[in-house]
């Protein structure tokens, strides 16, 4: 099925030291592998045989599939070779200069490699990052010995992008010198000493020198096979068998398991929530902070000790087929290690990931001597429940069904008055459903164009008879709002069938298809590819490609324009046009966008939530400007101690003028005391669309109130 995909693609994250740290499989033949003694040193992780036939299977399908029909070349081979050092070591902190000189005789052979299938200068290079990273995480801990001179005017600068390799040792030593120091330094600022500090990092480093020898030919072949995707778009990407079965709940927001969020905490996998309905809340055997010290299959399989162990390789585990057994060792939250160890058992079941799923809300928005009823449904995705819909489900989930159920659960009670669909950091998902969710708003017609690899042109009709609501609409979006979000948010704008609010959003007007590599394979989990092999455009032949979907109302968003969006990925295809379609819009909304836009501006200026949101805007973009952090300690604290000021500053003001109480520290505030300004603001506007023009009397905010459901 085709997609539209999300733009946010991870690339598998280099083993990096965090703060906190349906297209035919084109048969390919013999991958036309001689045997050669092998490049890797003991030790090292090599690709497998499977990965070897894979590779030229991939290339094959790339070449052939692609929207651009692009050969892997030498020309391509220098670019996927710099792709591939950027997704090891993009930050310059691990390489010095000679290794990559040395590396620079593999540039002109990534073409040969992917084509053959011999991959061991891939993870030549891998194991080479290995070394590095062993070497500067020794380092970095060797160095929590000795307390760092805080009075020292130095800084860091930790964006280093674009920045040179280290020339030597000496250098990258100074560099990582400056890292500790760094990290130290911003656990200092929270209140903890030095010997607190360095016990902290001497903990994260070690778990990160852990984690080095966990990394597989899985996440190696995942990162190689990304960087050869990458020259052709951003969004054309290969998924490891685990991955591509996260992706797969992604979109169909279920799986089988025991419904428990997991997450690592130092050596144990830890229960991080609960998902309501699931296996395990439902049992109440398990609670959030409980450890998972060994798993076991059916009523009396062993139990396999997993502390340690890689998350995933836990997950994997503990997933498996409804109504089958699992045995979890349970470490209780609190206790110490080793005592109280418990065994529960549960049987798996189906998994629905509510909390990824559309709601609903009601705000009820005083417009002067009026109260109006305004819809809100937050769309964080277009998903499918495809496993459900093949079973034959009748009741399978999609994002437009959703919808259409949670216009109907508002109007319950009465009609409203106008409706909010927010798509804020809704990166896309299903075609289909960008389809099915404009045709709920629309009576009949084209929703948008689809343009193949091989130039023919599809027109995507309105699959929805009649509509679900046919009220008043805002519809809010902002930078990362992609793909199917746009699709939707350009059909409402042409069609003038409801205002688009917030910021430009992200520009990806590609789509792409997925193709499992194991569909016609005796092997199973070969993982997937997901290739780009079409560009979509709005009814009025306008792409969205780089541009997006410009508002017609402005409003603040936390997202930069300049840092995020397809402008700032690399290998982007290019915006384009093409012929228009004939579609019936409603009356132009021009008159009234301007009307609106002149009531919001004034409501703004005098709104203090909202001024208190453009101050902390103002505050973080300012931050931006920043690529390098002091490391004297006293100037850090003279630098936090006025930003904490000015927030405090800022958060008084808002909550006085709410009728709040002042606040004697930031520490003491909430995070859900803080307003979604921008969904206030959508809503009033909306509010406003509904009256049809300016209030009695100016906008206020007295009498708001607000009722998630």
């Amino acid at each position: 099925m085709a997609r539209i995909g999300n733009p946010l693609r991870s690339i598998l994250a280099p083993l990096a030291l965090a703060a906190s740290c349906l297209l035919l499989l084109v048969a390919t033949g013999s991958s036309g592998m001689s045997a050669a003694p092998s490049l890797l040193p003991e030790g090292a992780i090599h690709p497998t045989a499977r990965q070897q036939l894979l590779a030229p299977q991939i290339a094959n399908i790339l070449e052939q599939n692609h929207y651009s029909r692009r050969p892997i070349d030498k020309e391509f081979s220098a670019q996927a070779f710099d792709h591939y050092l950027n997704a090891l070591d993009g930050q310059r902190s691990y390489f010095m200069a000679a290794d990559v000189a040395a590396m620079q005789k593999w540039r002109s052979a990534f073409d040969d490699m992917i084509h053959t299938g011999q991959l061991d200068p891939a993870f030549l290079i891998f194991a080479r990052l290995q070394q590095r990273n062993r070497e500067r995480i020794e380092y970095a801990i060797s160095l929590l010995s000795t307390e760092p001179n805080w009075k020292l005017e130095e800084s860091y600068a930790f964006d280093r992008d674009k920045a040179p390799w280290p020339r030597d040792a000496a250098e990258l030593n100074d560099l990582w010198r400056q890292r500790v120091k760094s990290d130290a330094l911003s656990l200092m600022l929270t209140g903890k000493t030095w010997p607190e500090a360095a016990d902290t990092l001497r903990k994260r480093y070690q778990r990160v020198l852990q984690r080095v020898g966990q990394v597989s030919a899985d996440d190696v072949f995942e990162s190689l096979m990304n960087s050869y995707a990458a020259v052709y778009d951003p969004h054309s990407n290969y998924f490891a068998p685990r991955n591509a079965e996260e992706y797969r709940i992604q979109m169909s927001l279920s799986y089988e398991g025991i419904g428990a969020s997991l997450q690592q905490v130092d050596d144990y996998v830890t229960i991080s929530s609960l998902i309501d309905g699931g296996p395990a809340a439902t049992a109440g055997a398990l609670k959030p902070n409980d450890r998972i010290m060994a798993v076991g299959q059916g009523h009396d399989g062993s139990l396999n000790d997993v502390v340690g162990w890689r998350l995933d390789d836990v997950v994997q585990l503990i997933r498996g087929k409804a109504e089958t057994q699992v045995r979890l060792q349970i470490l209780p939250a609190g206790a110490a290690p080793g005592t109280n160890l418990r065994v529960i058992e549960l049987t798996r079941g189906k998994v629905t990931l509510k909390n990824l799923a559309a709601k609903r809300e009601l705000r009820q928005i005083r417009l002067g001597d009026r109260t109006l009823r305004v819809g809100v449904i937050t769309v964080p995705g277009f998903y499918e429940d495809n496993d459900a819909r093949s079973a034959g489900d009748p009741n399978y989930r999609t994002t437009a069904r959703d919808v259409r159920r949670l216009i109907g659960e508002l109007q319950a009670d009465g009609p409203i008055d106008a409706l909010v669909l927010d798509l804020r950091a809704d990166g896309g998902g299903f075609l289909p459903e960008a389809q099915a969710l404009t045709g709920l708003f629309i009576d009949h017609g084209p929703v948008a164009q689809l343009k193949y690899t091989d130039g023919h042109i599809e027109v995507l009709e309105d699959p929805e008879p009649g509509v679900a609501y046919g009220g008043p609409l805002a519809v809010l979006v902002d930078r990362t709002s992609a793909s199917a979000s746009e699709i939707f948010a350009a059909a409402m704008q042409d069609y003038h069938r409801g205002v688009v609010l917030g910021q430009t959003t992200f520009g990806k007007g590609t789509v792409q298809n997925l193709i499992p590599l194991d569909r016609w394979s005796r092997q199973s989990a070969d993982g997937q590819l997901t290739i780009t092999i079409g560009k979509f455009y709005r009814v009025t032949g306008e792409s969205t490609q780089l541009r997006g979907v410009e508002p017609d109302i402005e409003l603040p968003a936390r997202v930069s324009l300049q840092d995020v969006g397809e402008g700032a990925l690399e290998s982007p295809l290019p915006w384009d046009r093409i012929a228009p379609v004939p579609f019936a819009a409603e009356a132009p909304l021009a008159g009234t966008v301007q009307t609106l836009s002149k009531i919001e501006s004034a409501h703004s200026a005098s709104d203090a939530d909202y001024q208190w949101l453009v101050g902390a805007l103002g505050a973080l973009q300012q931050s931006r400007k920043d690529h390098a952090l002091s490391l004297n300690l006293q100037e850090r604290q003279h630098e936090r101690n006025i930003q904490e000021q000015q927030s405090l500053v800022r958060e008084n003001a808002r909550r006085i003028a709410d009728g709040l109480p002042a606040l004697k520290a930031l520490s003491d505030a909430q995070t859900d005391d803080q307003p979604d300004v921008v969904l206030a603001e959508a809503a009033r506007i909306a509010a406003q669309l509904a009256v049809g023009g300016p209030s009695p009397a100016p906008p206020t905010t007295a009498g708001v109130r607000s009722s998630a459901q």
